[in-house]
């Protein structure tokens, strides 16, 4: 019962509703209704199972495929929302996968023997590795993960319509190297657009645009116990690559293969396109899009660099933890 503002009672819902409730208090000394009680459940406790099972076997099987699967199997009927309703009373939900490279058993060792010994590091030893990496960024980037707010005959409207950009508009590639202390300048190596520009980074320009100019000198700053991380890719493991670095005295890290999730630089790309994306203006030209990334770059504090280095112990523990396999990182 409530009062408007004028003095007039009013009720508010059924009677027969608040009545049951009352004698339910009444009667448990509470107004929730008991387990058992209301409508009979559609399907049996047996086919709740198998609905379970089936989704647990093979995690990428969505609710209409699930449904398919009980019709053939269960000769029986239920909505994709019944069926959506049994996973969730299991606390399966639907989620976008987790990504990670594709690991062998050979990976899988390689990465745990990395990790076992690396694990006792301290961060005074991690100080003095540079790691470094490439990453490519494109012009117009879709991520297919936007989505619009719109009424229902609004789909092809200016404000509600995406515009395609042919070949992707194209790209940069652009190398750079963090430590615990610093950051290296970033290296735009390559521009692209429609399959044509500037060549990718073969060993030859590895050496005299990046080692020369800024690993080396990078080394100085360092000082005793420098070393330098880069992964396998071809340029870095280049015969004439590993005899400059001999010959320069760097010593490389012995880096696992398919181990981006080891590399801390890695989150440090994913900030930076973040970076880029959020820019008021989006850039429409290579030059645009390159100067909007050494902006990015230079925008990224000190602190945050320093932190991701920091992780390294429970990278190392994290990778024991999955026996060598993928980690949350």
């Amino acid at each position: 019962m409530f009062c408007h503002s004028g003095g007039e009672r009013a009720t508010v819902g059924c009677p027969r509703l608040l009545r049951r409730v009352f004698q339910r208090f009444q009667q448990t000394g509470g107004y929730v209704r008991k387990s058992g009680f209301g409508r009979k459940r559609c399907i049996s406790e047996r086919d709740d199972r198998f609905i379970v099972t089936t989704s647990l076997r093979n995690r990428f099987t969505n609710a209409v495929e699930l449904q398919q699967q009980f019709r053939s199997t269960r000769r029986t009927s239920v909505s994709v929302s019944t069926i959506r309703r049994r996973l969730h009373e299991k606390s399966l939900t639907a989620h976008r996968p987790a990504k990670g490279p594709k690991l062998t058993a050979q990976h899988r060792r390689d990465r745990l023997e990395f990790a076992r010994n690396h694990c006792e590091w301290t961060l005074e030893q991690w100080r003095t590795v540079l790691f470094s990496d490439e990453t490519r960024i494109c012009l117009f980037c879709n991520d297919r993960r936007r989505r619009v707010y719109r009424r229902q005959r609004e789909r092809f409207t200016q404000p509600c319509f995406e515009e395609s950009v042919e070949y992707g508009g194209g790209s940069c590639m652009f190398w750079g190297g963090i430590s615990v202390d610093g950051k290296t300048e970033l290296v735009c190596v390559s521009r692209t657009r429609g399959g044509r520009g500037q060549g990718s980074l073969n060993a030859g320009r590895y050496i005299t645009e990046i080692l020369e100019e800024h690993v080396v000198p990078y080394a100085g700053y360092v000082g005793d116990g420098f070393m330098l991380m880069h992964d396998n890719a071809r340029c870095h493991t280049a015969a004439i690559v590993r005899d400059y670095l001999q010959e320069v005295d760097i010593p490389v890290m012995h880096w696992p293969a398919r181990s981006p999730d080891l590399n801390p630089i890695e989150h440090l790309w994913d900030d930076l396109k973040r970076r880029v994306r959020a820019r008021d203006s989006a850039p429409t030209t290579l030059q645009e899009l390159q100067d909007a990334v050494l902006e990015g770059w230079e925008q990224i504090p000190q602190e945050a660099v320093a932190t991701l280095v920091r992780s390294m112990k429970e990278r190392m523990e994290a990778v024991m933890k999955a026996r060598g396999g993928n980690t949350r990182f």
